[in-house]
């Protein structure tokens, strides 16, 4: 404690950036990255599942699965860093207030103004990284997901071809083995059985490859014998080639883009009154990361001897109700209950009042008075 008191003088003289702003920001930056990161495993990790799960059936290949883990992560990263940074917010003061770090800081001089300066030093950098996130990385990694997604789907038939092994493709219709696969990827004493137009049938080539040809990917079979129908019958074919081509059947499959995935720049010249409320809910991310860092810092002093976690409770009861009433505010949007201009205007003037009630009942209504005309002197 003595300590502390002994460098407070000098942390206030400071005019611009400070040793205090600078304890503070640094604290507050590396409490932000272990939530944030605590949070985003959590969530990715029970996301991922699913994507395992396609991996799995063969519906998408293993480096496709590692990609999406990573969008999937960006995506987390947009959507979490608001409460990331409210509760580290709430930790880091939380902490200063019960090891009595807080009073000391009080007692040199330094107010509430000063340590909402040392956190919007971080708050600011990091409301524009989400501005960017939000807006641009979280959009490209929506629509990223959906393109390799899609793109793996349609070439599922071809994968898992290997040698000395029995594949089954296009549900049943197609069973494939071949031998030998070199190291040119020729593959060498083929047999494939299809069935055609309702037809079974047999193929049986020396030779045969791969190869990507307009209706499709194509396996090209060479110097071998085919056979369709029933033996016996009168429209049993029997017969020899040179060169014949065994389409695997392509799934064809349109993407279909969802709002998450459609880029900043569409939502804002669309009219679509959904496109311009996806637009809303963008921008809702940084503001959200301001406004929830400027209730947090009077929050953090209401349970000082609750410990680190003391203002936890608070904020996940806080930032359960934002997140209800902005999900319920985008849904009164799109149906054109409250026009499209008042938007989350209003949701963020009442967080905002809620912050101005805290500050005046923690230090009173003549402190808020004199603050305002001082303009922060500290």
């Amino acid at each position: 404690m003595k300590n502390v008191l002994k460098k407070v003088p000098n942390i206030i003289s400071y005019r611009f950036i400070g040793i205090l702003d600078r304890m503070i920001a640094w604290d507050l930056f590396k409490t932000v990255t272990s939530v944030l990161s605590v949070i985003v495993i959590i969530i990715v990790s029970r996301k991922f599942i699913k994507v395992l799960a396609l991996a799995i059936e063969g519906t998408i290949s293993g480096e496709t699965a590692i990609d999406i883990l990573g969008l999937k992560i960006i995506v987390a990263i947009a959507s979490f860093l608001p409460a990331s940074i409210f509760m580290a917010i709430l930790m880091v003061l939380g902490r200063m207030y019960r090891d009595q770090e807080m009073a000391a800081i009080s007692t040199a001089g330094g107010g509430v103004v000063r340590i909402y300066r040392a956190v919007f030093l971080l708050v600011f950098p990091l409301s524009i990284i989400a501005y960017q996130f939000s807006l641009y990385a979280a959009p490209w990694a929506e629509e990223k997901m959906l393109v390799l997604t899609n793109k793996d789907m349609e070439t599922a038939d071809i994968r898992g071809v290997s040698a000395g092994r029995f594949s089954e493709y296009s549900h049943g219709d197609l069973v494939f083995y071949t031998e030998e696969i070199d190291e040119n990827q020729q593959m060498h004493n083929i047999f494939i059985q299809n069935r055609q137009q309702g037809k079974p049938g047999t193929i049986n080539a020396k030779h045969g490859f791969l190869r990507n040809l307009p209706g499709g990917k194509y396996i090209i079979l060479t110097k071998g014998e085919r056979s369709q129908g029933i033996p016996g019958q009168a429209n049993f074919i029997l017969e020899r080639f040179d060169e014949y081509a065994v389409r695997i059947d392509k799934k064809s499959s349109a993407v279909f883009y969802h709002r998450d995935a459609i880029s900043t720049d569409k939502l804002k010249e669309s009219v679509k009154i959904e496109d311009k409320v996806e637009l809303q809910k963008r921008l809702s991310i940084p503001l959200g990361v301001i406004f929830l860092s400027l209730l947090a810092v009077p929050l953090a002093k209401l349970s000082p001897r609750g410990g680190v976690y003391g203002s936890l409770l608070f904020a996940f009861l806080i930032y359960f109700v934002y997140g209800n009433i902005s999900r319920v505010n985008y849904s009164w949007l799109k149906t054109e209950t409250i026009p499209l201009w008042i938007g989350q205007f209003w949701v963020y003037s009442l967080m905002l009042c809620l912050t101005t009630v805290l500050l005046v009942r923690l230090y009173g209504l003549k402190w808020m008075f004199q603050k305002l005309i001082s303009r922060g002197k500290l």
